[in-house]
């Protein structure tokens, strides 16, 4: 079995050094390294590449939701660990949203922590259901205000031509639908790339059908 080469991340030193003294004696399992902060966190995911980082929630330079969110962005195939004091089940959710494999309480002692190693070995993810309830819930919130805010900022005319687009319409023919110019059709198409933030007519349509915007128009549009 490949070695599970990890890094400790906690602003204790004291933490650190029991850490390394658990983790050293378990075949297959090496401490890759330490760090005392998120800045030196992400440096010596850099330079160390671990297969897990152990990851204190809480770091003196910032949250460890931050360096989790950082990590699972930089460096996908690292897992990551939280450990933390207590059991915050919202900023758990956060860390969980953020990339992290699961969590471990601090106090829940050394055999735990282990399970929970091998468990991340093993490919599993380390939740509880309250803790997977809040996840599925926060998800939901984030998904309906995207939906809510999708086409706030577009005119009727606009929702109307980005619809069109959405059914594979060419620029004339809505043109003809709306019963205006080219032109005026090319105009709105390039007004709502700006306001959407999106590059061409396939993302706009992608756009349009995954945020339904037949939904937001009466029956006769």
């Amino acid at each position: 079995m490949k070695t599970l080469r990890i890094l400790l991340v906690d602003d204790h030193e004291v933490v650190r050094m029991g850490l390394t003294t658990l983790l050293e004696d378990i075949p297959g399992i090496t401490v890759a390294g330490e760090a005392g902060s998120g800045q030196e966190a992400l440096l010596a995911c850099e330079s160390l590449n671990p297969d897990l980082v152990i990851l204190d929630i809480r770091l003196p330079d910032q949250l460890g939701v931050d360096v989790c969110r950082q990590i699972a962005k930089r460096w996908p195939h690292i897992n990551v660990i939280i450990l933390t004091s207590y059991v915050n089940e919202d900023l758990i959710a956060e860390t969980i949203l953020a990339g992290a494999t699961g969590y471990v309480q601090k106090q829940v002692g050394n055999q735990e922590l282990l399970r929970a190693i091998e468990a991340v070995r093993r490919g599993e993810a380390l939740l509880d259901s309250k803790v997977t309830h809040r996840v599925l819930q926060r998800m939901r919130r984030t998904e309906h205000l995207l939906k809510a805010t999708a086409f706030q900022n577009l005119s009727k005319r606009e929702m109307e031509v980005l619809h069109l687009v959405s059914q594979g319409k060419s620029n004339r023919e809505i043109a003809g639908v709306l019963s205006v110019s080219e032109k005026t059709v090319r105009n709105h198409v390039s007004n709502l790339l700006d306001k959407l933030n999106l590059n061409n007519r396939v993302e706009l349509a992608t756009y349009a059908v995954k945020y339904h915007i037949a939904t937001y128009l009466s029956p006769e549009e």
